[in-house]
Formats: structure tokens, C-alpha cells, sequence
């Protein structure tokens, strides 16, 4: 439920309506706006009867909001979402593109270091490396965990670029926390709801992955999860879903943008990397990204994918890579964004 208060109403009646919302065991969030303020009611299973709010007074009316996703969706926001990245001037939404890029996995200081100051030349805003990686084999390279962040943090003061790098679980999420400038939820733990749960009670920006065949519905309430903790600095990322095609390793599926950004006011970054497993195919959907809608990309880059422990067939050039982002801000002089 949202409730509405008058444009004239006083502290103490808003008081009024945050106290019986608490009273009735539910959580209040207030919500100020251009001309006046609006309190988010979440926690209720069932619908609320709109007559124990408006009988308070200063309270101009009480909607009852039918969507599950209260936070993530749109009944509760005042505009889209725009998300400053701490200790840098990137912000993520509006009419800015950003641009994410790197290894798939931290392999070594010289490495991430090498292709953090490659990216950054030729136009990454952020850095991307995964230091911990949740692979289908057991047998595969894991990453480097702790001493992994501590090299992203190093590139990330040789470059200036703040760093995402994905968190598994709780342990792991405190040190990524540590280290990083953006969480990121992978898509094998986007209904992790322990993890989400942790990652909300936190002030760092969080990007989350859909599902490997989630719903769209799904993944607006793995992030209603998040924001239900306190936490509303939240991103969505499609990066392909399972389907029955074998052309590439996922199905992107772009008709998720414009749908997410309907139902909700969060920032929507693509990454086509994932989303097709083949680096000819990268740039294509990452343009296509772009002409939809799409707040940004995220872009695997390596200089010797030959070497890549991990995705190294998706892995872009460097010299591909600049090529793309040129594309991307010709697209963005005609769509009116930057990049």
C-alpha cells in the first residue's frame, strides 16, 4: 500500500501513520517528493483495508499497490533510480551509458593490472574481474579469492576505475565489500535469499544477475529482497537465459530492458559477454543493448585470451573493444545519451 500524504501535512501526523504501520507489524518507508510525501507500506501479505490509514489525519488517500516487487517496482518511486559508484564521478542511470570491462578472472596482479590500463584508455569506466568464480566443474579455476580483490584494488589505484567483482556467499560478501566498489549477485545466486538478504544491509551499489531461467517477476523480487534490507542502490544485469537454442552459450534476452525498466525505475546493464559464450557476437548485442535502452554493458576484455583461465572464447580485444565503445558513443549522439 502507498500512502499519500497532504501537501500541507505536519511532522507529527506523518509520525502518526509510521507509528501505526509498526504497530500492525509491517515496514514503513517514507518517500519524499516534489510536491509532497508518500509512505511505502511493506511486509503484508494481504491486502490492507485503505480506510485504517485515511481516517488519520494529514493523510489525502491510501492506494493499495498489487505488485509483489513494492520497492523495486515503480508505485513506490518518484522517477528512475540513478546510482553514484562511491569515490568516482560514475554514476549509473539517466543519460549516461556506462561501460564495464575486464577479465573474467583475476589470474595475476601483472595481468589484471595489464588489461585494467588498456580498458581504461580506451574508454571503460568500470572494472570488472572476478577474483571469486562459481564454475559447473569442480575441477575448474575458481579464482584467487582474498588475494584476488586485494589485485583489483591495486588496479584500481593504478587506474583510477572502481572495481565489481562478484560475492558467493556471506564470507566471501564481507570481503568483497572490503575491497570492492560494487557487488555484484551472479546469476547462480540470484535466489540465494541468504546472500541477497546480507548484500541489502550493506552501503555499497549491487548489481544483480538474472537467473539462468528466471522471470522477469523473479529476478524484480530477488532485488525486492536486497531493498527490503535497506539497500536501494541496486542495478539489474541480463546476461542470457537457457533456452532451446545452441548457437551460442545463452540466449540474450533483450526484451527484458525495456520490460524491467517498465515495471521498475532500476538501472538495466546487459551483458552480452555471458549472454552469447562467442566474442564475434559480442558487439552486435552490445549495440543492440545500447538501441534499446539499456543503462550500460558489461564487456569481457583480454589481451591473451589464449591464456584466459576462464571464458577466454568471449573475451573481446582490447583493440575490439576501443572499436565498440566508438560505436557506442556515435549511438549515443543519435539516442541522446554519453558515453
Amino acid at each position: 500500500m502507498l500512502i499519500l500524504m497532504d501537501a500541507d501535512h505536519k511532522k507529527d501526523q506523518l509520525a502518526r501513520v509510521v507509528a501505526k504501520i509498526e504497530e500492525l507489524g509491517f515496514k514503513s518507508h517514507v518517500l519524499p517528493g516534489a510536491n509532497s510525501t508518500a509512505v511505502g507500506i511493506t511486509g503484508n501479505a494481504r491486502p490492507l483495508d485503505p480506510r485504517v490509514f485515511e481516517q488519520i489525519e494529514g493523510v489525502k488517500q491510501a492506494i493499495p499497490v498489487t505488485k509483489p516487487y513494492k520497492l523495486a517496482g515503480r508505485d513506490f518511486a518518484d522517477g528512475d533510480t540513478h546510482i553514484a559508484i562511491p569515490g568516482s564521478d560514475v554514476k549509473i542511470g539517466g543519460d549516461t551509458f556506462v561501460v564495464m570491462a575486464g577479465p573474467c578472472a583475476v589470474e595475476s596482479e601483472e595481468q589484471t593490472v595489464r588489461i585494467a590500463k588498456k580498458i581504461k584508455e580506451r574508454g571503460a569506466h568500470l572494472l570488472r574481474g572476478g577474483a571469486f568464480k562459481p564454475r559447473t566443474s569442480p575441477y575448474a579455476f575458481q579464482g584467487l579469492g582474498e588475494d584476488g580483490l586485494k589485485i583489483l584494488a591495486t588496479a584500481r589505484e593504478e587506474t583510477g576505475l572502481p572495481v565489481i567483482t562478484e560475492a558467493l556467499d556471506p564470507n566471501s560478501l564481507e570481503l568483497v565489500y572490503k575491497y570492492a566498489d560494487v557487488i555484484q549477485i551472479g546469476a547462480r545466486n540470484m535466489q540465494n535469499f541468504a546472500l541477497l538478504k546480507e548484500a541489502g544491509k550493506l552501503d555499497k551499489p549491487v548489481m544483480l544477475k538474472r537467473g539462468l531461467s528466471a522471470t522477469i517477476d523473479e529476478w524484480l523480487m530477488s532485488a525486492e529482497y536486497i531493498m527490503s534490507e535497506g539497500n536501494k542502490a541496486v542495478m539489474l544485469c541480463e546476461r542470457g537465459i537457457r533456452t532451446f537454442s545452441s548457437h551460442t552459450r545463452n540466449t540474450l534476452d533483450l526484451n527484458a530492458v525495456p520490460v524491467a525498466q517498465k515495471l521498475s525505475h532500476l538501472p538495466v546493464i546487459v551483458d552480452p559477454s555471458h549472454g552469447t559464450g562467442l566474442r564475434d557476437k559480442v558487439a552486435p548485442l552490445a549495440r543492440a543493448a545500447a538501441a534499446v535502452g539499456a543503462n550500460g554493458v558489461m564487456i569481457e576484455v583480454h589481451d591473451r585470451p589464449e591464456e584466459a583461465l576462464c571464458d577466454g572464447p568471449q573475451a573481446m580485444s582490447p583493440e575490439n573493444f576501443e572499436h565498440l565503445v566508438g560505436i557506442l558513443r556515435k549511438l549515443g549522439e543519435v539516442l541522446e545519451f554519453k558515453v
